[in-house]
């Protein structure tokens, strides 16, 4: 074993040991789960953040202009990931605001930008695909979907249809947790 697949594992441990609660759960999706991954609990400790930020950075497209990611879970991984590229980032708001600037996109945006989406947890990818679409409106040029966890509830399917690529860190597979 490699050390990158050693440091690989050892994070996946990691985000288990920190975010992952059993018990009952109705997911965003709707559908229900023994398991949840409380992406705050991997999001809001400095030294696990910064050891999934690097991880990250190793699939970020050479052409990516800025970073999005979607209120407001994914906001701390796009601005970290922001940090450590010198990137700007963007927030993508699931519903625009009513009130200021009503945009559904937060931040300086430019037409054509190529724009990297960073989510935490992809479970039916119904957040992912509103916020790519939020992003198109808005102008940006899509080059790739990036999350921690795909759950491996159809997310990975309905993004394929998307015309974007997507990519996660880990499976649910691969974090070693049950079904959905």
């Amino acid at each position: 074993m490699t050390d990158q697949e050693k440091q690989r594992d050892l994070l996946a441990a990691d985000i288990v040991a920190a975010a992952v609660l059993r018990g009952r759960f109705t997911l965003r999706s709707g559908a229900v789960s023994d398991y949840y991954i409380d992406k705050y609990r991997f999001t809001t400790q400095p030294a696990l953040l910064a050891r999934i930020t690097d991880a990250l950075l190793r699939h970020v497209p050479q052409d990516t202009q800025r970073i999005a990611g979607t209120v407001l879970g994914a906001v701390p991984l796009a601005v970290a990931l922001s940090l450590r590229t010198g990137l700007p980032s963007v927030l993508v708001r699931a519903d625009a605001k009513t009130y200021g600037t009503a945009r559904a996109v937060e931040g300086e945006l430019q037409p054509g930008e190529r724009v990297l989406l960073v989510e935490d947890v992809v479970t039916s990818g119904g957040a992912a695909v509103a916020a790519l679409e939020a992003l198109r409106e808005a102008g940006a040029t899509v080059n790739g979907i990036l999350a921690i966890i795909d759950r491996e509830d159809g997310g990975a399917q309905r993004l394929a249809t998307a015309d974007v690529p997507f990519l996660a860190l880990f499976t649910r597979t691969e974090l070693g947790l049950g079904g959905s």
